[in-house]
């Protein structure tokens, strides 16, 4: 038996994927990455994330 409430069931939203979904997405451009950072400035970035923990766990003890 046929259901009908006369109204349509498409949503209308379009897919912008043009590869195959068995396939990984494509490479993006980052505008940064840690991997193209240099040894020193890898170990500063550590540094500073290492010291805004600690401020964090300091303020948290307080």
């Amino acid at each position: 038996m046929a259901h009908s409430h006369g109204h349509d069931h498409h949503h209308g939203h379009a897919h912008q994927h043009s590869h195959d979904p068995a396939t990984p997405h494509p490479a993006q451009a980052a505008p940064w990455s840690i991997l193209r950072m240099t040894v020193a400035a890898r170990l500063a970035a550590a540094v500073a994330v290492s010291a805004g923990l600690w401020g964090i766990v300091w303020l948290a003890m307080r």
